[in-house]
């Protein structure tokens, strides 16, 4: 059922488009999996917060959590390089790729239902305290432990095909074969401190360098996208930044296997 699931979702972004009129296109998802019973879930309690949830709080008898990756097309995040406003290219894209991600979850849920099992269904965002500004149901680590990606210096997700894009999950009873995590770090600063380039382009200084320890400051991110200009859009509004993830080497790839090649 791998494939075919990976086959659904594949399928599905390359239909919306075209289903939808949408201004904003997209390259081939990576799709992940993971064991509902990993250990790696009930650390997020410990690094997130003790109300994250676990998959079995979604689906009581969740054997399998399904992981992807939506990533932006070259020119989407060509536009959001310069200036310390979000463009208006990346705010529509966020906005598309995150209903696209609603319409995935619920062809997904139709499509895994039918078959007799069980599904969760999940939003691609707004799921997160606004204190705290903490998710209790974090796509990023669960994709990190379903083996699609890892985190950089940034916090932000790096997959093969980079980390501009957005991250859906879905949990299932559905049993299903669990991706093999990798050691490798993909992040050029966490490989051997050769790279400063997204805390370079943090637009509110939400970073600071620390005897080589990166300090993030989560309501300065926060500030920069709430408390400054958010347009408005016929389909939404623009509440996002990307400035760290774009004009950088993990922008489209993973910088470390671009650099070997």
């Amino acid at each position: 059922m791998n494939n075919k699931i990976i086959e659904w979702i594949t399928d599905h972004v390359k239909n919306y488009k075209f289903q939808n009129n949408t201004e904003s296109d997209w390259r081939d998802p990576i799709v992940g999996f993971a064991n509902a019973e990993d250990e790696m879930f009930l650390q997020l309690k410990k690094i997130i917060g003790p109300t994250h949830a676990m998959p079995h709080d979604l689906v009581p008898s969740a054997k399998s959590v399904i992981t992807f990756f939506i990533p932006f097309s070259k020119k989407v995040i060509k536009s959001n390089i310069g200036g310390e406003e979000s463009s208006k290219e990346w705010d529509i894209a966020s906005i598309e790729t995150n209903n696209l991600i609603g319409d995935l979850n619920k062809y997904l849920f139709d499509k895994i239902t039918e078959k007799g099992y069980k599904a969760s269904l999940l939003p691609a965002t707004y799921n997160y305290d606004e204190v705290k500004l903490k998710s209790d149901w974090s796509h990023r680590s669960v994709a990190y432990i379903s083996g699609i990606g890892k985190f950089g210096v940034n916090n932000m997700f790096i997959t093969e095909r980079g980390c501009c894009g957005r991250l859906g999950s879905i949990v299932t009873d559905m049993k299903l074969k669990a991706t093999i995590r990798n050691d490798e770090e993909y992040c050029l600063f966490k490989h051997d401190g050769s790279c400063k380039k997204c805390i370079e382009k943090c637009v509110n200084d939400a970073f600071t360098l620390k005897n080589q320890e990166v300090v993030f400051d989560r309501k300065k991110c926060n500030e920069q996208i709430y408390e400054k200009i958010i347009p408005e859009y016929e389909i939404g509004i623009g509440d996002t930044c990307g400035k760290c993830l774009c004009g950088v080497p993990c922008s489209m790839t993973i910088p470390i296997k671009y650099q070997e090649v």
